[in-house]
């Protein structure tokens, strides 16, 4: 058993405050962008100019960041499905950086009497840097005409120095060139454009480096928690003269208190490890997210300002994992970047609601598919109780397969990131485990995820056999003149080093597509934890035959065997199911926009498979009704004669609708943790026992329809009820009072119409209407995010419902008017 003790800090996005770089003070740089997407089909041409300060922008759209360039764009079906077929392409931002927010001095901070017998400056925040949380992709950062740097990486965060080439006129404008053209470069759709936060940084030239704070906990009980805080300083300085300065460090708990505090002396370019000691130590849970602050701050004002979470993992190959020391069943999902109409570039708030929702279904682990996502997601999930797979990368030095016209359809393609791989993957591992190794919710970093997909691209003479414990689509047999599998142990080998030299506190893993060709490898140990993606078949093999190998499904399906595949083993410590939310890309074939594999649809709202999944995962009381049309006794003994086999089991798709005509047979299944479950209909019990199917769990029966009310009442107290809907009268709006305002269409009664499909028009006063998202999968006529001088926008409600985001403008309330035809108008302030 790997014993496991952490402590881990996260970086805290407080305006005006560190942003994730860990040092410094740093402030958003979102607004008044000018943005330009080149396209030759708009006779728009890019100039080399475009990159100096005095180029003529001016007719350029201003855009505010966070900013996804394809989600704005048309559909088209000769773009790629894994991309959502959106395109790509090539585009530019400029900003001018402003005098004020270049000229912040340290006085302007609050220094304590820590900075006496320093120079002015020595505590002169006069080092500029720009920091950028993600830009997809091929990126190119220029100040006043000067190159600060390329970075090709997508999903990498990164900084770059504007002091050098700063102007003293006033003249200074930032350029950036985002090169996307390579536009079915991924196996889903990524977006275009800087899609995540920019931060101006000020620091003094002697400064924490970034991402420099770590710890090591020494040891924890209930009395005490010792833990080990390393500190590193960078020197930017161009005279190298010797200065000391000092180093306090002070952690507060979540109520401001002064729980533990000590100082330091430390050099201007020096590693320094100090202890502090934590009495009656609150843990991080997913229960109960304890959070403390820790706070370094050097003399001469430089700070960090980071969470702290403690808590201890536990791997074991015979019992699996344990949080705290108490053994537990990771109930993982996927997720991808995007939200639907808002692309990737997806407000804090929409994240946080997805992840409550997660939660509510009993939902415990997210897992980064397939690289590292938006700092503010990990905070989210840090303060939101909520474990995280962080992921490196999809592609290692061979591109795979990317299919254009419908998943797993005709003739792929074979863009992708391979092209820097070579070059970029060890920063690019380094820098994630850096950037993300401060948060307690990240339980495992993953250096890859299908990577041994057998043949695509690499092969290995084992894939001559008979096909046995293969659950991915092979391509054919052994290929010689393909990849050697071989070379994925090696590389393998090489960036699971990368992260324990970083952070040895937590495993590595890897999330296995080819298991019987990897076992072939030294892939499988290379890493401390195994992931076996769909491939529940080899859980007991492989454990018999590697018995120190810790598992777990890393991928799986939604059905009840893959969870109790889970269940049934103390080894396998979890799973992670494909997926948690609808993405976008990786669709089926036109008009299809994306995956509809979610527990929750592009909304963010709960399906029918997520209700059927809280059944399985809640620890609360679950109860959920769902109909769908009956076979006829005829249709099922036809069935069974033809096919040998019993009648079609209930399924987990079942839409909560009680609209049906009169005669009709009407299956009715009953979602629920509970041991039984009674149907009323308009009051009076039903007659008909409801059964529970062993292949699904799902308690069923068939009735015959009658408009009105129908309810369950489980055994575990929870309840649920449907009733026949009329015809749609009105539009209704609420609102989470944050970002998310919900449309439905209900009738005179107040019942919501599930069966309506009305256009509704939303005005807004008061607040941007970034777009809206009705969850319909194969509605390519969604309209994309909206640019800021729409006033309004148009989209049919599917299910009888959408959900509206509008971003508040500072210091107004927000009014939102939604009209459809012949229908009373909704209205809302918030």
């Amino acid at each position: 058993m790997k014993r496991l003790l952490t402590l881990t800090l996260f970086a805290c996005l407080m305006a005006k405050s560190t942003a994730q770089v860990s040092f410094g003070h740093a402030e958003l740089l979102n607004d008044d962008w000018h943005f330009l997407l080149v396209d030759s089909a708009w006779n728009v041409s890019e100039s080399p100019e475009m990159k100096n300060p005095d180029f003529d922008d001016s007719r350029w759209r201003r855009v505010t960041l966070p900013h996804d360039w394809s989600v704005e764009l048309p559909m088209s079906p000769d773009k790629g499905s894994c991309q959502g077929y959106l395109p790509g392409g090539v585009a530019w931002y400029r900003k001018a950086l402003s005098d004020e927010s270049l000229g912040l001095r340290v006085e302007s901070l609050g220094l304590r009497d820590e900075s006496v017998g320093l120079s002015d400056k020595e505590k002169s925040f006069n080092k500029k840097y720009i920091y950028f949380e993600g830009v997809y992709n091929y990126s190119e950062v220029y100040l006043n005409g000067h190159l600060l740097g390329k970075r090709p990486s997508g999903f990498a965060s990164f900084l770059y120095d504007l002091t050098p080439h700063l102007r003293s006129d006033g003249k200074n404008v930032l350029a950036v060139r985002v090169n996307h053209s390579a536009e079915a470069d991924s196996r889903w759709y990524t977006g275009s454009g800087i899609y995540r936060n920019v931060w101006l940084v000020s620091a003094p030239e002697v400064h924490l480096a970034q991402w420099g704070t770590a710890y090591r906990l020494s040891s924890i009980n209930s009395s005490k928690a010792v833990v080990d805080i390393d500190i590193e300083t960078t020197d930017e300085r161009t005279e190298k003269n010797s200065i000391q300065l000092k180093a306090t460090v002070e952690l507060t708990d979540a109520n401001g208190n002064v729980v533990a505090k000590t100082q330091a002396a430390i050099g201007p370019q020096e590693k320094k490890t100090v202890r502090l000691t934590v009495r009656n130590p609150q843990r991080w849970t997913l229960d109960s997210p304890y959070l403390y602050t820790l706070t370094t701050r050097l003399s001469n004002g430089d700070q960090s300002v980071v969470k702290v979470g403690l808590r201890t993992l536990d791997f074991s190959p015979d019992k699996g994992f344990a949080l705290n020391g108490k053994w537990m069943k990771v109930k993982g999902v996927c997720v991808h970047d995007d939200a639907g109409v808002l692309g990737t570039a997806v407000p804090d708030e929409v994240w946080r609601r997805r992840v409550r929702e997660l939660k509510a279904i009993g939902v415990n682990a997210l897992r980064m598919s397939h690289n590292p996502h938006a700092p503010a997601l990990y905070n989210i999930c840090d303060e939101e109780g909520m474990l995280v797979m962080d992921e490196a990368s999809d592609e290692w030095e061979f591109p795979k397969r990317k299919w254009m016209k419908g998943w797993n359809q005709g003739r792929p393609g074979f863009e992708g990131t391979y092209t820097y791989f070579e070059e970029w993957i060890d920063r690019d591992v380094a820098d994630m485990v850096r950037r993300d190794r401060c948060h307690p919710c990240v339980f495992l970093w993953s250096i890859g995820n299908e990577v041994d997909y057998p043949n695509d691209p690499y092969t290995h003479p084992v894939l001559d056999g008979d096909g046995q414990g293969f659950t991915q689509p092979m391509y054919g047999g052994y290929k010689p003149g393909q990849p050697d599998a071989m070379r994925i142990g090696v590389i393998a080998q090489r960036l699971a080093k990368i992260v324990k030299d970083i952070d040895p506190s937590r495993p590595t893993t890897g999330a296995l597509a080819g298991v019987v060709m990897s076992n072939q490898t030294a892939y499988p140990q290379a890493v401390d934890v195994v992931g076996y993606n769909y491939t529940e078949s080899r859980y007991d093999t492989d454990h018999k035959t590697y018995p120190q190998r810790v598992l777990y499904g890393s991928e799986n399906r939604h059905d009840l065997a893959a969870w109790k595949a889970v269940t049934d083993r103390d080894f396998i410590f979890g799973q992670f199911l494909w997926t948690g939310i609808d993405y976008l890309g990786e669709s089926g074939t036109w008009p299809a926009r994306g995956s509809s594999a979610g527990l929750l649809d592009l909304a963010g709202q709960r399906k029918p498979i997520g209700w059927y999944r809280a059944s399985l995962w809640s620890e609360r009381p679950v109860c959920y009704l769902g109909t769908y049309r009956a076979q006829s006794q005829r249709s099922q003994r036809a069935q069974r004669s033809q096919r040998n086999q019993r009648a079609q089991p209930p399924h987990p798709y079942a839409t909560d609708t009680w609209n049906y005509s009169s005669g009709d047979r009407v299956r009715v299944v009953c979602y629920t943790n509970a041991n039984s479950a009674r149907l009323f209909l308009n009051g009076q019990p039903i007659e008909a026992t409801m059964q529970r199917d062993e292949g699904t769990n799902i308690l069923y029966c068939d009735i015959d329809y009658q408009p009105g009310t129908l309810r369950c009442e489980a055994d575990n107290g929870a309840t649920y009820e449907i009733k026949t809907s009329g015809k749609p009268t009105a539009v209704r709006l609420t609102t989470d009072g944050r970002m998310h305002v919900f449309v439905e269409i209900v009738d005179e009664q107040g019942n919501l119409v599930k069966d309506a499909d009305n256009m509704v028009t939303l005005f807004v006063q008061g607040g941007r209407l970034l777009g809206m998202e009705n969850g319909n999968i194969s509605n390519n006529a969604a309209p994309r995010r909206a640019p800021a001088y729409w006033p309004n926008q148009q989209l049919r409600v599917s299910g009888g419902r959408l959900v509206a985001y509008i971003q508040p403008i500072e210091g107004q309330s927000v009014t939102v008017r939604a009209s459809a035809p012949y229908l009373q108008e909704g209205q809302i302030n918030f």
